[in-house]
């Protein structure tokens, strides 16, 4: 699988308390199948991660909301963890770039509690996803169809559940972007 995403670039928002395997395993697959990998945050620097509710490692940005350009990017990854769905879901900046992200029709890969920021900026009317159970609520408020599936694909959204579904959310999100490659 080396290199089937070569020329792929891949955007991961995160804040601080982003859920670290949630993070860290789908760009280490996506590098790994030879992407570029970009983690973008509110502030340059480090940001923390964390294994459920104990710190885990911190993580390097690479570049902050208000210099990335969505278009740049083939993707969007959201991670989960808590505190960081819950906050970014606030920032301004990260609504527009998923919104910009879903517009020019770019695959947006969302595990746990990272669908807040799609519920926040509006992306989930009609949609069907999963997630961590607690957002079902907060998904059929936004119009969406909450199911309680390891990977749910809808459009160019593809969800899972939580960091026991990674494996298959990694396979899925990995497979799109060569499929997407392949048809350019």
């Amino acid at each position: 699988m080396a290199n089937t995403l070569q020329g792929c670039k891949v955007a991961v928002l995160a804040v601080d308390g982003f859920e670290q395997a949630e993070l860290v395993e789908p760009r280490r697959a996506l590098t790994e199948a030879g992407a570029t990998v970009h983690v973008i945050s509110a502030r340059a620097g480090k940001i923390q991660g964390f294994k459920h509710e104990d710190k885990g490692d911190t993580v390097d940005v690479d570049t902050t909301f208000d210099k990335a350009t969505p278009r740049d990017y083939d993707a969007v990854v959201l991670p989960g963890g808590v505190v960081n769905s819950d906050a970014i879901r606030l920032l301004p900046h990260a609504q527009a770039f998923v919104k910009a992200a879903d517009n020019a029709k770019k695959l947006i890969a969302v595990i746990c509690h990272g669908a807040w920021l799609p519920v926040s900026a509006g992306l989930l009317k009609g949609r069907t996803v999963t997630s961590w159970p607690s957002l079902q609520d907060d998904i059929r408020n936004a119009g969406g169809t909450w199911v309680d599936q390891e990977v749910v694909e809808d459009d160019n959204f593809i969800t899972s559940r939580k960091p026991d579904d990674l494996p298959s959310f990694n396979r899925t999100l990995v497979a799109r972007l060569s499929k997407q490659k392949k048809a350019e």
